[in-house]
């Protein structure tokens, strides 16, 4: 494992410890600190890559620890992208945490660097991966949005007030962020599903040839397409989305690594 990412992975640790600090104490200076060393890990884990990138003679996208760090990456920056778009208060301790587990999970994998097999030498890898990766961290923004959500509904509804009632956001602001980061993030999922068939014809000469990943995908892509249709034509709205938003992310994860533990596939060098 390389020294330049084991700090920025203590770095990470560092700003989520932060974020932690400010949730309980809301002290504004300790927010602005979270948020530089956050800044300063998510600086840090882009200069990784391209060593990585330059090291390995490839987009660093293909082996478990390159995903997973690719993966804890895009969603520092949807989450700053976010967070200085819009204010929704205390998100930052539910993303970071969410990312140093990403972190944790690339540490524990091996960094070995692997020559990449005949089907992955195509110039449409960086784009389809980092699509599909980028999209996942959208919405994994969106399921952090909704267990915010169903935490502070779940206060307000008993009508004990404790601790995330003046924590966290308002339901309207919360729904808003799922409403948001889906937007942009299906989007991104429908590209990486495209880009992905395009590939498939080249390298397998058919678009479509129902893997189980590609299968999987499908079913996820459905449920956040399902989840834009009834939240724009039926009114679902507020506790709903957050609820689909959290069932939609947990597809997103088998997709991404539980076929691949389960079933053998086209895709299984992932």
């Amino acid at each position: 494992m390389s020294l330049l990412f084991l700090f920025t992975f203590a770095v990470y640790v560092l700003a989520t410890i932060s974020y932690q600090v400010y949730f309980w104490t809301q002290q504004e200076k300790i927010r602005s600190a979270s948020r530089a060393v956050f800044l300063l890990a998510m600086s840090l884990h882009t200069i990784h890559l391209v060593h990585r990138y330059f090291q390995a003679g490839r987009t660093p996208i293909t082996t478990n620890h390159e995903v997973v760090s690719f993966f804890a990456w895009s969603m520092a920056v949807a989450f700053l992208t976010f967070h200085w778009r819009y204010q929704v208060k205390n998100l930052g301790a539910f993303a970071s945490l969410a990312i140093t587990g990403l972190m944790t999970i690339a540490l524990f994998s091996s960094p070995e660097i692997k020559p990449l097999p005949p089907a992955l030498q195509s110039a449409w890898l960086p784009l389809h991966a980092s699509i599909a990766l980028m999209a996942n961290a959208f919405l994994a923004l969106a399921f952090c949005g909704g267990i915010m959500y169903l935490l502070q509904e779940r206060e307000i509804k008993k009508r004990r007030f404790g601790i995330f009632y003046h924590r966290l956001p308002s339901l309207e602001a919360l729904d808003k962020l799922n409403q948001h980061c889906i937007a942009v993030g299906f989007p991104l999922l429908t590209l990486g599903i495209v880009t992905g068939s395009i590939w498939a014809k080249q390298a397998w000469g058919a678009y479509w040839q129902w893997d189980p990943k590609e299968t999987w995908s499908l079913i996820t892509w459905l449920l956040y397409a399902a989840l834009l249709h009834f939240r724009f034509t039926m009114g679902w709205r507020r506790r709903r989305a957050a609820i689909m938003a959290v069932i939609g992310f947990a597809a997103a994860l088998f997709t991404l690594w539980g076929v691949s533990l389960l079933q053998e596939g086209l895709h299984a060098f992932g």
